[in-house]
């Protein structure tokens, strides 16, 4: 077969179960794409082709012989450099960390090996996952695939797990979100990606950032992808939940919430037009969109997530953040030291003023299904305007998860050829039902489709 890296998880599966397609020629097609086109992209800190490939021999030989793990043995993947695997270094993004071995493996991950699945390496991060926009000081930052030309923000902090994704070195990867580090670069890349429920997902040896609001994601190329995805990740218990399915892909009878004029008005034209687009799409669906009289102003709660960010990151690691001799990005250090001011009386005054404002939250969306907005305000930025720039790529992402809600990023256009995104958010553990809404809207259009030049 050729173009096997074209091939969507849905596709690989049904390939794999026809006996059309082996685990050897995909993850070979991808570690080829990897060894061509990543001194460029710089998606991955560390590529595991030899583990890779005898995981991928050992699959189809279990396949032969009838002793298949399921539909998804033999999938590679790649995974975000802040989540252990026994014996393999795990950085998090930390020239400090650039030698630290992983002592156990995290369990979500012990799910989806022992599923079959292959990893093919890690990702690069954000340091320690704190920041929006992808860069990172000393380990440097991967390449936005939608310009070649100039150096573009992939998002953060899962950059290379979206650019891998992207630029077809995966098929899918692993990312985490605690304010936005699976949406915001999904969104800057053009990819499907969801922030799961807090809990849903195992987060146990993920280096963490805020344990009160880490999640853990797929970042995929549809929605069909992540809910296939979602399904392993999750543990079984999580499985059981009851869940709110589509019927035929219509949203006959769901009622949607639109962001207010003031939230209009910190974002770019481009992406503006393309989400006026997407609720006319979703309206000729079936579903209701309202304004939602009485939300407050998003930033009140983004800067409330951003607090909560700094005061329990800083918590984890004092020492390094403190000396100034550890080699730490600048403006990481910055934002985990705007912690050390807060803590005490503060971190509890806020997490109580955190369960007054979700209420707030709460109420004003009684009534309605999901709550839609822009993923990101503008698209992605050159990587040399980041500390000039207006834009808070998390306005939108932030509130999600102070909020204990979930979320999809779906691409719903492009701007001046840079991929634009809808976020679709909606109540805690009704993640089936974000993505439903999600697979409908992807159903009746095909921005996800869409794939930057050369690739």
């Amino acid at each position: 077969m050729s173009n096997l890296s074209q091939m969507t998880v849905a596709e690989i599966t049904k390939q794999f179960a026809s006996g059309n397609l082996s685990a050897v020629e995909l993850v070979d097609s991808y570690l080829a794409n990897i060894e061509r086109s990543d001194t460029f992209n710089h998606a991955y800190i560390d590529v595991y082709s030899r583990e890779a490939r005898m995981a991928a021999e050992a699959a189809d030989l279990a396949r032969r012989s009838g002793h298949s793990l399921g539909a998804f043995h033999g999938l590679p993947f790649g995974l975000k450099d802040i989540v252990d695997v026994k014996g393999k270094i795990t950085t998090g993004g930390s020239m400090a960390w650039r030698e630290r071995v992983s002592t156990a493996t995290a369990s979500f991950v012990q799910r989806l090996v022992g599923s079959g699945l292959i990893i093919l390496g890690k990702t690069h991060t954000v340091e320690f996952a704190f920041g929006a926009w992808g860069t990172n000081q000393h380990l440097g930052a991967p390449r936005n695939p939608w310009d070649r030309k100039q150096h573009r923000t992939p998002g953060g902090s899962s950059s290379g797990s979206a650019v891998a994704v992207a630029t077809r070195m995966a098929p899918w990867a692993v990312g985490s979100d605690t304010g936005g580090s699976i949406r915001i670069p999904s969104s800057f890349c053009g990819l499907t990606g969801l922030k799961t429920t807090v809990g849903v997902v195992a987060t146990d040896n993920v280096i963490p950032l805020s344990t009160t609001l880490d999640t853990i994601g797929p970042i995929a190329r549809s929605a069909e992808d992540a809910a296939l995805i979602f399904d392993l990740l999750r543990s079984p218990s999580e499985r059981q939940r009851s869940r709110r399915l589509l019927r035929q892909g219509s949203l006959k009878g769901l009622r949607f919430g639109m962001i207010s004029d003031v939230e209009r008005a910190v974002v770019t034209e481009g992406v503006l037009r393309a989400y006026d687009q997407s609720l006319r799409e979703l309206e000729a669906l079936g579903a209701e969109i309202a304004a939602v009289p009485d939300m407050p102003d998003l930033s009140v709660f983004t800067e409330m997530a951003s607090a909560m960010l700094a005061m329990e990151g800083y918590s984890f690691k004092p020492d390094m953040i403190d000396d100034d001799s550890v080699p730490l990005d600048e403006q990481v250090r910055g934002r985990f030291r705007a912690g050390r001011k807060l803590f005490g009386g503060d971190y509890l005054a806020l997490l109580r003023e955190r369960e007054r404002s979700r209420a707030t939250f709460d109420k004003a969306l009684e009534g309605f299904d999901a709550y839609l907005t822009p993923t990101t305000p503008t698209t992605a930025i050159p990587v040399s305007e980041v500390e000039t720039t207006k834009f808070n790529p998390g306005h939108f992402t932030r509130p999600v998860n102070l909020m204990e809600r979930c979320a999809v990023a779906v691409p719903n256009g492009m701007s001046e050829g840079l991929p634009t995104s809808l976020q679709i958010i909606c109540a805690g553990h009704e993640d089936d039902l974000a993505l439903d809404i999600a697979r409908a809207f992807q159903t009746a259009t095909q921005w996800h489709l869409a794939q930057p030049e050369g690739v």
